[in-house]
């Protein structure tokens, strides 16, 4: 990948969500978005392209640990961005494919500690992770309960 010149990073959250330009979280580094919508939640990790057409429903967005995006140069990056958000939305389609919402919970937080850390996944609230699996909150609650308890 390339070293990203200071004037395509973006940084102004607020505007995102208005404006929802075309931007990609940054590949190199632990981070990523959480795209909340009307009625779900998805996450849009390193590498993944943002905004745009795919997110004119957005309705905020959470950052995930040192929030790094960056503007595409050229149609090759953002068809690489596309297959990274893609690859994405697969992975979090098959934790929601389980049936057990208990489950569900356990594995989005297991992995949630595993892509970044313990402490950036306890920042994360209960309702925010709920709409990433479609559970209750209180599910996700039980679940970091559980842990917590070993």
């Amino acid at each position: 990948m390339n070293n990203y010149p200071q004037s395509h990073i973006y940084n102004d959250l607020d505007k995102f969500v208005q404006e929802k330009p075309l931007l990609i979280v940054n590949p190199k580094k632990k981070n990523g978005l959480i795209l909340i919508k009307k009625y779900y939640a998805e996450f849009a990790g390193p590498g993944a392209i943002v905004g745009g057409f795919f997110d004119q429903d957005l309705v905020d967005v959470i950052p995930v640990g040192k929030l790094s995006l960056f503007i595409p140069k050229n149609p090759s990056e953002q068809q690489r961005g596309y297959l990274i958000r893609r690859q994405w939305v697969k992975l979090i389609k098959q934790i929601t494919d389980n049936p057990i919402p208990r489950e569900r919970a356990q594995v989005i937080l297991n992995q949630f500690e595993h892509w970044f850390d313990s402490q950036t996944t306890q920042k994360l609230s209960d309702e925010v992770f709920a709409l990433l699996v479609g559970v209750l909150p209180d599910t996700i609650k039980k679940a970091r309960d559980l842990v917590n308890r070993f």
